[in-house]
């Protein structure tokens, strides 16, 4: 299904336009804000009586994502539907998006969420991705072929920020990890030398319009981001067209709408693979809240609208540093007032009540007029928050 222009304000009807999304985490409410910004009404349907999306919206639909009731009453409700996780079930998208649009699509979502269709489908766009073979029975776990080692087992589902996943170096430690995965399918990955990091950001409309944010450089921990650098010559030029060129080719491969994310790995060599893509905005797209004209989110909201795309322009460049619940020490969080004393600071908390290790809190990015002066900014707020240098 495909969507009019669905503008803000009130229907012919006289009732305010209303868009959906499904997921309540942070980048569901950025997503609310950004609607809101441009007069939507938003309703979120997630089962966390205290979603950081749900507390925001104009109303939260508190159910499972395969609760029929609470499909019929997002769809009642809304005039468009989007998504903010990858792991909303594909099978919620194909009843709603039987009634409205909806962005991205049941089975663009579905390719993502299993990384063997996701390497064949960046197979059909020609984007090269590390050696890799499907390993879902014992029989193909004894024919995977020995210059795949070392290498990284990955399921092929619900796997992120490095969950679900075993490095191996030999056949004993690959058959160990397997077992220790339950014998789930995964996929075995070749480990290359890797000199850096890095993603990029497009939109895609209903007409097939595509616009992109910069190239994002990033640095993760424990597989976690940690740090987003976002400036001219962050890569090479070649390399960062090559990027672009690539998220462009798997995005109209996937004839999709929406804001779509995909991550690369830049090799010791000076060359370029596809790791994975993320059918939603994504953390290395934050900086754009405050260091481009139009934010992912902004995007976001123009993509499930069929409002006109244009390319977004980044004003400054910009560090963004992500804050896990590790920063909170005994409870107690990080010296704010020290932080936002620092020239160029934008916080911004996400609403969680409970800072966990590892769960994402917020973030804080630094704009400024040079990238020494942003670096230099952003190396003493890692010394503020006690993580290390980047």
């Amino acid at each position: 299904m495909s969507a009019q222009t669905i503008l803000p304000g009130s229907s012919s009807k006289g009732q305010p336009t209303t868009l959906g999304v499904m997921g309540g985490g942070q980048l569901g409410r950025m997503f609310v804000q950004a609607a809101q910004a441009m007069g939507y009404f938003t309703v979120v349907l997630d089962p966390d009586v205290i979603s950081p999306a749900g507390l925001v919206s104009h109303y939260h639909i508190q159910t499972d994502y395969l609760d029929e009731q609470g499909l019929a009453q997002l769809m009642q409700r809304c005039a468009a539907i989007t998504t903010e996780f990858e792991n909303v079930p594909a099978p919620a998208l194909v009843t709603l998006g039987a009634h409205r649009p909806v962005a991205p699509n049941a089975e663009s979502v579905g390719i993502a969420q299993d990384r063997a269709k996701e390497k064949a489908h960046f197979v059909r766009c020609g984007v090269p991705c590390a050696p890799y073979a499907v390993v879902e029975t014992a029989e193909q776990l004894d024919s995977v072929p020995d210059d795949l080692l070392p290498g990284i087992l990955k399921t092929t589902r619900l796997g992120y920020d490095g969950k679900g996943q075993a490095r191996v170096t030999t056949r004993a430690e690959l058959a160990t990890a397997w077992a220790a995965l339950k014998g789930v399918p995964c996929v075995l990955e070749k480990m290359l030398p890797l000199r850096a990091e890095c993603s990029v950001i497009v939109a895609r409309g209903w007409d097939g319009a595509c616009v992109n944010l910069p190239v994002q450089l990033n640095l993760h921990r424990d597989g976690i981001l940690a740090v987003t650098e976002v400036f001219d010559g962050n890569l090479p030029a070649e390399l960062a067209e090559q990027a672009i060129a690539a998220t462009r080719s798997i995005a109209h491969g996937l004839h999709y709408v929406g804001v779509l994310c995909v991550e690369f790995f830049v090799l010791q060599d000076g060359s370029l693979i596809v790791n994975e893509m993320a059918p939603r905005p994504h953390n290395s797209g934050h900086y754009s809240l405050d260091a481009c004209d139009l934010s992912q989110f902004d995007l976001q909201v123009r993509t499930l609208t069929g409002l006109p795309l244009l390319q977004p322009r980044q004003h400054s460049p910009a560090i963004m540093l992500n804050l896990l619940g590790d920063l909170w020490q005994n409870g107690k969080p990080p010296a704010w007032d020290q932080l936002l004393a620092l020239p160029g600071a934008h916080l911004h908390l996400y609403g969680k009540l409970q800072a966990n290790k590892g769960r994402k809190m917020g973030h804080l990015t630094f704009t400024g007029a040079s990238v020494a002066e942003v670096r230099a900014t952003a190396l003493q707020a890692a010394a503020l928050l006690g993580i290390e240098a980047f």
